[in-house]
């Protein structure tokens, strides 16, 4: 095509514009990316400016978020609202084009990305939703119908979540996933092969992927087929592996130098200088503008306008199926979602992870289209769905998807369904493996989206399997993410609140976390107290001397302890408290009138790492090591979480006055 090359350059141009004036990015990946952003946007990718949010559009997810400048560059030019302006804001407070691209923030952006690695399996997650989508409804290919694209550098390909994300795409035979692979060979310490020699190719044709390569490039015709040919795949996904220079035209090309350091403006000018191009700064040469409209912007508005005609008769064929895929598509599920729960007799006994699981086969008939699955764990975390079939190339229908031993892997997965939209999720594993998902649940919470984490075996009652299955420090980990949300039901009541909460959500996740041991359902559990993230589940018998406070199983042992301390002269209340950043949303009063005590009048039992407990109690009861191996009540007893034990030691700090 005409002016391909002065339209690549004015990507290189206006990214290093945006650099340099931010004195802040990463220049080196948008000199050697602009040819493949360019042709894949003004050649194959199907979007709408005028609808950034359209459902049928591809999605592009830019793993190597760094070179968001050359993202930011090349959706102006694509007309999303970006404006000029905004380019000259880069990384600066407040603007549209922060360092690294921003779900929900940026027209355009399909996922939050930057953490290398993570943007490779979100778009798996994408992939996974269209194909599933596609089968699922009564003439899908007319509902979801697109490609999932991916770019990528050398530093995505070495983070370990990539591999479980390779691994698994091969094995679902994701076809309409393609991965676009920009090797430079240089990495940001220097070259690539400082820290990796493997084989590219035969690491992706061993997980069954199809493998091209173009040798050059800053050929837009070679990469042009290249993606023609990746688009025509059958029953595997492909990666394009691209031969570039890092830092292309530029001083420092070829170098580490040129990855994150921001060009002085003489370099700048050098580089435009080598490059041919002689625009002020800033300056988009018309006939870069007519190559947009003619391709990308045109494209895109006559595929949505058929989208939405074909919609219409859709609607009109199939009217309660597009009823429900309209309403899937929103991510919001709270017309389906009981609003009180099961009701559960007092001294009714089971494990939080059993009543979890009744709970999401409720939950699965009630809502049109769920998906979800474990880390291999389903028998033991309980996420197995009765009418639930696997999701394989075989069964697109299926809703159960068998992640593997991936836990990272399958969050990001979880991530990608969520930011495509159309099925609501929950993935499952045990909960000392959460340490294995924070970065991908810390995105979910970044990217404000109703992701859905059940994790069991919630304290050292696991037992036998001792210290390393034991979680200790996860819950105050998980509980330090902002926008996430930690239930720890103490009975089959609060577990039903903590799904009603979970699936009401549509823009923050929520961590459900379980006991594989048996717990007693109290007497005072409530639905909407636990709605409130704490309530007395358990009133003083006269007057207040001290207010318990506990979580999950610890719930049951301070009921016990309320009564010996009874017998012993001190009258407690007791407070469960499933969720403290729901109790931290309700009103001072609320507060106080639940809490009661002055604070050096509170005690805090959990049986996990304490820290972030004393802001609600003077004494904390907690733990403050690593576990033991040990059938569950002879650690328990060892950790001194008896009934006895933690009752003596209250009458210990609390002395009773004759």
């Amino acid at each position: 095509m005409k002016n391909d090359n002065l339209a690549v350059n004015t990507l290189r141009a206006l990214s290093l514009d945006m650099i340099s004036k931010a004195k802040s990015g990463h220049p080196g990946m948008a000199l050697s990316s602009a040819p493949i952003i360019y042709t894949l946007f003004t050649r194959h990718l199907v979007a709408d400016h005028n609808h950034p949010n359209w459902i049928n559009r591809d999605r592009f997810v830019l793993s190597a978020g760094h070179v968001s400048a050359l993202l930011y560059a090349n959706l102006h030019l694509c007309q999303y609202h970006l404006p000029l302006e905004q380019l000259k804001q880069f990384r600066q407070l407040g603007s549209l084009t922060p360092g690294h691209p921003e779900y929900g923030h940026t027209p355009g952006i399909d996922a939050t990305s930057g953490p290398l690695g993570q943007g490779i399996a979100q778009a798996i997650g994408m992939a996974v939703c269209e194909e599933h989508l596609r089968h699922f409804y009564i003439d899908g290919e007319k509902l979801i119908n697109h490609y999932t694209y991916v770019l990528t550098g050398d530093g995505c390909l070495e983070e370990g979540v990539s591999q479980e994300a390779i691994s698994f795409a091969g094995l679902q035979k994701l076809n309409r996933l393609i991965l676009l692979y920009d090797r430079n060979n240089c990495t940001l310490d220097g070259p690539l092969s400082n820290s990796s020699n493997e084989n590219i190719r035969l690491r992706f044709e061993a997980s069954n992927w199809n493998v091209l390569e173009v040798k050059n490039g800053n050929d837009v015709d070679e990469i042009d087929r290249a993606i023609t040919i990746a688009k025509a795949a059958k029953e595997k996904p492909t990666i394009i592996i691209i031969n570039t220079t890092i830092g292309y035209g530029s001083p420092l090309e070829g170098t580490a130098a040129s990855h994150g350091k921001a060009f002085s403006l003489e370099e700048v000018l050098k580089t435009k200088n080598n490059l041919n191009y002689s625009y002020e700064s800033f300056e988009i040469p018309a006939e870069t503008k007519k190559i947009y409209q003619d391709t990308f912007i045109k494209r895109g508005e006559e595929a949505h306008d058929a989208y939405e005609k074909q919609i219409a008769e859709y609607k009109t064929l199939h009217p309660k199926e597009y009823q429900q895929f309209e309403m899937m598509c929103t991510n919001d599920v709270r017309p389906f979602i009981f609003k009180n729960g099961p009701i559960y007799e007092s001294g009714h006994s089971d494990s939080t992870r059993n009543e979890s699981q009744s709970l999401l086969n409720l939950v699965a008939d009630e809502i049109p289209d769920l998906l979800g699955g474990s880390a291999d764990v389903a028998s033991s975390v309980k996420t197995k769905v009765k009418k639930f079939t696997d999701f394989t190339p075989e069964n697109r229908k299926g809703n159960n998807i068998n992640f593997g031993i991936r836990e990272f892997l399958m969050a990001s997965i979880q991530n990608g369904i969520l930011l495509h939209k159309g099925v609501r999720t929950y993935v499952g594993s045990f909960l000392v493996f959460a340490d294995y998902m924070k970065p991908a649940i810390r995105m979910s919470a970044m990217e404000k989206i109703p992701a859905i984490y059940l994790f069991s075996h919630d304290s050292i009652a696991v037992g036998e399997d001792g210290p390393t299955h034991e979680p200790i420090e996860q819950i105050a980990m998980l509980r330090s993410i902002p926008n996430n949300f930690v239930f720890r039901p103490a009975c089959g009541t609060e577990t039903a609140a903590s799904y009603h909460f979970a699936f009401s959500s549509t823009n923050h996740p929520t961590c459900l976390l379980l006991s594989r041991q048996n717990l007693a359902e109290q007497e005072g559990a409530s639905f909407n107290g636990a709605l409130k993230g704490g309530y007395i589940i358990s009133k003083e018998a006269e007057h207040c001397d001290l207010t318990l406070i506990a979580t999950g199983s610890e719930v049951d042992l301070a009921c016990q302890v309320q009564k010996i301390l009874l017998e012993n002269g001190l009258d407690v209340r007791v407070v469960s408290m499933p969720c403290l950043e729901l109790f931290d949303m309700q009103s001072k009063e609320y507060q106080d009138s639940i809490l009661t005590n002055s604070y050096d009048k509170r005690i805090f039992i959990e049986m996990a790492k304490s820290d972030n407990l004393y802001k609600y109690a003077k004494f904390v009861y907690g733990i403050n090591s690593f576990g033991l191996s040990a059938p569950a009540e002879e650690v328990i007893r060892a950790f001194k979480f008896t009934p006895e034990d933690i009752s003596d030691r209250i009458l210990k700090d609390f002395p009773v006055v004759d």
